[in-house]
């Protein structure tokens, strides 16, 4: 399976090219907050970047890899938080976090998970899941580490795409404690903090 989010193309070193690709960036978050991805053309894109057409091509071969930069981007933003985040604070306070952070851009998260992108999306989450030091204070000793990476992004990414697909969706902190109970805390060794509703 071809890799949407793999191998993130190079930022380009000319001015001129970085603010053609902000553009196209910007254009389609703008684009995300008001129409699926995939009813968006090519030419919206570059028409609200106010960038050529051509422009485009020269950067992104689809609008799917263009997607698919700001997916490498989204989620090594949200995973640097989010660690962050469990080190300061703990574990349901991190997956908290996440939830709250997917909510608040469930537009692009939702053109990244419940798409045909999801498959990759996941695949890039867990690449650089594993590219994190590991907490050994959150060692589980009978569990291979990467093993734990590996079971731990995907099926928090799977729970995300569960929850943004529902037609009456959860509150944030109904999925945070979901994610938490199922995923999360098992993984961690942590313990399951109730939220009081």
């Amino acid at each position: 399976m071809a890799s949407l989010v793999s191998p993130k193309r190079e930022a380009p070193a000319d001015a001129r090219q970085l603010r053609s690709r902000s553009a196209l960036t910007g254009a389609l978050l703008a684009l995300l907050e008001d129409r699926a991805f995939d009813q968006l053309t090519v030419r919206e894109i570059t028409a609200r970047a106010g960038t050529g057409y051509a422009t485009f091509f020269r950067h992104y071969p689809t609008k799917e890899a263009l997607l698919g930069d700001i997916a490498a981007d989204e989620i090594a933003e949200l995973l640097a938080r989010t660690i962050q985040i469990m080190v300061d604070n703990g574990s349901y306070e991190s997956t908290e976090a996440v939830c709250a952070h997917v909510w608040r851009h469930r537009r692009l998260w939702s053109a990244l998970l419940t798409g045909g992108a999801r498959g990759m999306v996941r695949e890039e989450f867990i690449r650089q899941a594993r590219d994190l030091q590991p907490d050994d204070r959150h060692r589980i000793e009978w569990l291979p580490a990467d093993l734990g990476v590996l079971h731990g992004a995907g099926a928090t990414i799977d729970v995300l795409a569960w929850w943004l697909e529902q037609d009456k969706p959860y509150e944030v902190h109904d999925v945070a404690e979901i994610l938490h109970r199922l995923v999360i805390a098992p993984l961690t060794g942590s313990e399951h903090r109730s939220v009081a509703k």
